[in-house]
C-alpha cells in the first residue's frame, strides 16, 4: 500500500521487519526484493510521486568550489523513484579488477569480489529494464559482429565491450504498481528522516523519527533499517544523527562523509581514420529486445596493473562542436541552440570560449548549405528520444569524414580529503545542510594521460588513423564538468576494519548492530562504470542477507 504521512494520526507509529528510508534505485530494488521473504516492510519517501519544489529544496547545501561541482540538488532527486526520474539510462557492471586492492590506487579494495556480486547482476539488468546480462559484443549473436573499427588490432584496449541502456526506466512509475498492491510492503511518502533513535546500549536502532514539511511527525519501528538516500544524503543523516555516537552514527574514525569520489570524464583530441566513414561504428545498435547498445574501447585490466593506471573506458565522439570547420549541418545547428539544451548536456558540448560573431556566421552557412540534413536530425531527435517509450540514449552526428574527438570516462581515486561535512545552516526542518568539498589528485590526472597515450599507440600501430591531442590540456578537459554528473560515492565506504571503512562485507554500520546502507555512497573505488546497476545489485545482495537475517532470528 501507498499512505501520506499527513494523512496519518499525529505521533503515529509504523512498525515493520525492515524499515527502509529512500525510494530511488536501491530502495526500490531492496523493498521489491524483499516482498517475496514475506516480511513487512516499510519504506519511508520525503518525496511524493510528482516533483516538489519545497521538497526538492531540502536538498540545498553548500558547495566549497562551484567550479568543481554542481549545485547539490542539480542532479538528485527527493521524490518516489529518486534520480532514476532523472538518470540517462547507462548501464555496465564494474570490473574485476574494481574489487582489487591494487598498490598503485591508494585506499582500493573491497572486502567482497566480483564473484560474490555476480549473481545479483542479471537480476538487476532487468530491474533495470537494460535486456540480457551481456556486455561484450561476441555474445551478443543479435548484435553485428562488424568490428568498432574495421582492421583495428588493439594490443592494450578491448574494443568489444558494450554499454546497455535502459529506457531509461523511472523506478518510481515503473513498479508503483507493484507497492500499491502489494500485502506486506507499506510505502509512506512525505516521510523526512528527522533522527536515527539508538537504545541504551548505543548500538542498536530502535527506530526513527519522520515528520512532513506541513509538520506531521511520526516514528518507525523495526527489526532492521536501512538507509538508501544517495551518496551525498546517507553522510548528511549520519552526521547529523549524534545523540548517541556523539561525532555522528559511525564516524567514531572521523570517516563518514570522507572519499567522495564521482568520475573524471572529458571529450579530447582529434582522432583521424584512414579509411571510410563506413569502417567505423561509432553509433547505437538495436538488440533484438530492443535495448540500444553501443561499443566502447575499455583499457585491458592487465594492462592498468603492468603501468599502474585506473580503470579507463573511451568512446568515440563527433568533432568539436564549437569549430565550424566540421562542416556539418546539425553541429552547427546545436552549437546555435546551445541555449536550449539541457544543462547537463551543454556542458560536454561547448568550451568555455567567448560568444564570436564571426563563428557564429560560419555555423549558420553550415545549416544553411545542409537543410535536409537538419530535418531529418530533427525528426529523429522527435520520434526516437522525444515521443519514444525507450528513448535513444544521446545525440549521435555520423561525421562526412572519418574524423572523430573522443569520449573518456575514467576512475577517480579514493581520496579522504575529498569529502563532505555538515554546514552550519540549516534546511526548513532544522536539520544542518551539506557542505561538499569533491577534490581530485595529480594520480587521477597521470592515471588518464597515462590511458591516452596507451589507445594513441593502438591506433598508430594498428596503421588505422591518428590520434591528435594537446598532453597538456588533459587536466582542463578531465575537470571541464569537476565531478561528473550524479555519480556520488564513497562517503559511507565498505570494508573490513572499522579504522578504514564505515560498513562492512554486507553493507552493516560498524558501530550499529542493525543498521544499514544501501546505494553507492558504500563504494570503496569508482570503476570507470556508472553506478546504477551496480547499485541495484548490491541492493539485491542485502535483500538477500537481510532475508537470511530475518528467518534466523525469528
Amino acid at each position: 500500500m501507498v499512505l501520506d504521512l499527513d494523512d496519518l494520526p499525529d505521533d503515529h507509529m509504523l512498525h515493520a521487519d525492515v524499515c527502509i528510508v529512500g525510494a530511488g534505485a536501491a530502495g526500490i530494488a531492496l523493498a521489491l526484493d524483499l516482498e517475496s521473504s514475506g516480511h513487512n516492510i516499510l519504506l519511508l519517501e520525503s518525496g511524493s510521486l510528482k516533483p516538489d519544489p519545497s521538497t526538492q529544496d531540502l536538498y540545498d547545501g553548500e558547495v566549497s568550489d562551484r567550479r568543481m561541482h554542481s549545485p547539490t540538488d542539480r542532479y538528485r532527486q527527493r521524490r518516489f523513484g529518486g534520480s532514476t526520474t532523472v538518470w540517462g539510462g547507462r548501464c555496465m557492471p564494474f570490473d574485476e579488477i574494481d574489487f582489487s586492492t591494487r598498490s598503485y590506487v591508494p585506499y582500493s579494495g573491497w572486502p567482497i569480489s566480483l564473484a560474490d556480486l555476480m549473481p545479483y547482476y542479471p537480476p538487476a539488468n532487468k530491474l533495470c529494464e537494460a535486456g540480457e546480462f551481456k556486455y561484450q559484443a561476441r555474445e551478443c549473436a543479435d548484435l553485428s559482429q562488424m568490428p568498432l573499427i574495421q582492421d583495428f588490432a588493439p594490443e592494450n584496449f578491448s574494443a568489444d565491450n558494450l554499454e546497455r541502456f535502459s529506457c531509461p526506466t523511472d523506478f518510481g512509475k515503473r513498479y508503483l504498481h507493484r507497492f500499491e498492491s502489494s500485502p506486506n510492503i507499506c510505502v509512506v511518502l512525505h516521510a523526512n528522516l528527522l533522527n536515527i533513535k539508538l537504545g541504551d546500549d548505543g548500538t542498536t536502532t530502535e527506530s526513527v523519527s519522520v515528520c512532513s514539511l506541513h509538520g506531521k511527525k511520526a516514528s518507525a519501528h523495526a527489526r532492521l533499517f536501512v538507509l538508501a538516500t544517495g551518496g551525498l544524503e546517507v553522510p548528511r543523516i549520519l552526521l547529523n544523527c549524534r545523540d548517541t555516537q556523539k561525532q555522528g552514527i559511525g564516524n567514531q574514525n572521523d570517516l563518514v562523509g570522507r572519499f567522495y569520489m564521482c568520475h573524471l570524464a572529458g571529450t579530447i583530441g582529434k582522432i583521424t581514420f584512414s579509411g571510410r566513414s563506413e569502417s567505423v561504428r561509432h553509433g547505437y545498435e538495436m538488440s533484438q529486445e530492443g535495448i540500444y547498445c553501443r561499443r566502447r574501447m575499455a583499457l585491458r585490466p592487465e594492462i592498468q596493473r603492468k603501468y599502474g593506471i585506473g580503470n579507463f573506458v573511451s568512446r568515440l565522439h563527433h568533432p568539436r562542436i564549437t569549430d565550424p570547420e566540421h562542416k556539418n549541418s546539425v553541429l552547427s545547428l546545436l552549437y546555435m541552440g546551445r541555449w536550449a539544451i539541457p544543462f547537463e548536456y551543454r556542458q560536454r558540448l561547448y568550451d568555455a570560449e567567448p560568444f564570436s560573431m564571426a563563428k557564429f556566421i560560419k555555423h549558420l552557412k553550415n545549416v544553411v548549405t545542409g537543410p535536409h540534413d537538419v530535418i531529418a536530425f530533427c525528426w529523429h531527435m522527435l520520434n526516437d528520444r522525444y515521443l519514444a517509450d525507450r528513448k535513444y540514449p544521446s545525440i549521435i552526428i555520423k561525421p562526412k569524414r572519418p574524423v572523430f574527438s573522443l569520449d573518456f570516462h575514467a576512475e577517480q581515486y579514493p581520496n579522504p580529503e575529498s569529502r563532505v561535512r555538515l554546514a552550519e545552516s540549516v534546511d526548513a526542518l532544522n536539520i544542518q545542510k551539506l557542505n561538499v568539498d569533491w577534490r581530485y589528485t595529480s594520480g587521477d590526472i597521470e592515471s588518464i594521460a597515462g590511458a591516452l597515450r596507451l589507445l594513441s599507440n593502438d591506433i598508430e600501430k594498428s596503421g588505422v588513423g591518428e590520434f591528435e591531442y594537446d598532453p597538456q590540456s588533459i587536466e582542463s578537459e578531465a575537470t571541464r564538468y569537476g565531478a561528473y554528473g550524479g555519480h556520488h560515492m564513497g562517503t559511507a565506504r565498505m570494508g573490513s576494519n572499522p579504522r578504514n571503512s564505515v560498513v562492512d562485507s554486507n553493507c552493516k554500520i560498524h558501530s550499529t548492530t542493525n543498521l544499514y546502507v544501501a546505494g553507492s555512497s558504500v563504494f570503496p573505488t569508482s570503476s570507470q562504470a556508472t553506478p546504477t546497476l551496480t547499485i541495484v545489485a548490491m541492493s539485491l545482495r542485502l535483500s538477500n542477507h537481510l532475508a537470511n537475517k530475518l528467518s534466523h532470528t525469528s
